[in-house]
């Protein structure tokens, strides 16, 4: 095998590095994961996760943990209101498509792949900030002062990372939206009205160049999405929840009541532009050393398609495989072999996204467009 003696360093815990770490170890690789986040008790903020057929059940059906996935989704239902909350659409739950992609809270699943890893193998409190060569290894310099040493190295560290530049001067693109999150921890108490109106079914809803989804069980919390044309205001992307909250009640105010009182019961939001990682250009092919990229950090996208997590978990398996089936000479080989199906499969979810995007921010977007 080509790892036989190889010290292989994932570099973040997210679902894909995770996934990445428990397909190598079931080929007993030596796989070590380097995670920023202090503790695996540290949340993950952020809406739930769907994993497709096709795709990141494929991995999830690799790593042996399909059936555990399962057990933690949620089948969900999709109803699509209009600005009044008139029900133009209702999809509902029923045995045949009950398992084509439920959602799960980014923190169950976390612990789920976890749990699915030898111990030890994640290591916490591990910001990687460069990297070095010595002796013909891998040098992971951390944040705290901390060294560790690797054959291969995987960076599965996110949209922004920084060990990105070994790979690949591309940049990452603003695609000029904004979109703003919501969490409310106890909706049956605080937004009681609008959590029955959703009735465990995720709502959608698009006026004017506004959108918003909904979920009303992300663990318990009801947590949203409000997506538009960036305005590039600071006021916008304030920390200040106070502010953002006036802006959001404002520019909802030809809605129904009930959104705004969605967003009066909410404590707390997040504000962040859509990036996107464009794959127009080759990576290097001078690497003095394996090394490669999976999930986001790989082929960062709008999340207007769903295929993000999922396209990572395409990567995690191919490149596994590459890595761990004895059909490659070298591990430049396998990855380089990765890398050319990633390139295309990629490039198509980045294509659809980027569609989405375009489509659902236009000021004349409306559901009732898809439906009829």
């Amino acid at each position: 095998m080509l790892l036989k003696d190889k010290k292989v360093a994932i570099i973040g815990a997210g679902p894909v590095g995770l996934t990445m770490a428990r397909l190598l170890q079931q080929q007993n690789a030596d796989v070590t994961v380097y995670e920023r986040d202090k503790d695996p008790y540290a949340r993950i903020f952020g809406g739930t996760l769907d994993l497709h057929k096709d795709s990141g059940q494929r991995a999830m059906k690799k790593a042996g943990l399909l059936d555990d996935y399962y057990k933690l989704a949620i089948p969900m239902g999709i109803s699509i209101t209009d600005e009044n909350l008139h029900v133009l659409f209702t999809k509902n739950i029923t045995p045949e498509n009950q398992f084509d992609n439920p959602e799960i809270n980014r923190n169950n699943l976390r612990t789920m792949l976890l749990n699915s890893l030898a111990d030890n193998t994640v290591i916490w409190d591990r910001r990687c900030t460069d990297l070095e060569i010595r002796n013909g290894k891998w040098i992971l310099l951390f944040e705290n002062g901390t060294q560790s040493e690797a054959d291969l190295i995987i960076a599965a560290n996110g949209g922004m990372s920084g060990i990105r530049k070994f790979v690949t001067d591309t940049s990452v693109e603003d695609t000029g939206t904004l979109i703003v999150q919501g969490d409310i921890p106890d909706p049956q108490k605080d937004c009681k009205e609008f959590y029955q109106l959703c009735n465990g079914k995720r709502l959608m809803a698009a006026y004017q160049g506004n959108l918003i989804v909904i979920n009303p069980n992300n663990n318990g919390a009801l947590s949203y999405g409000v997506i538009f044309k960036n305005p590039y205001d600071k006021e916008f992307q304030s920390k200040d929840s106070d502010t953002v909250r006036k802006l959001l009640v404002e520019r909802f105010s030809p809605w129904d009541y009930r959104y705004k009182d969605l967003f009066q019961s909410t404590s707390t939001f997040w504000s962040f532009p859509t990036r996107k990682l464009p794959l127009n250009t080759a990576w290097k092919n001078n690497r003095p050393l394996p090394i490669t990229l999976i999930g986001d950090a790989a082929h960062l996208m709008p999340p207007f398609a769903g295929q993000g997590v999922n396209t990572g978990l395409m990567d995690a398996l191919i490149l596994s495989n590459n890595l761990t089936s004895g059909d490659y000479n070298s591990l430049q080989e396998a990855i380089e072999d990765y890398e050319q199906q990633m390139f295309i499969y990629a490039a198509e979810a980045q294509l659809s996204s980027s569609r989405n995007e375009m489509e659902m921010r236009d000021p004349d977007f409306s559901f009732r467009q898809l439906i009829q």
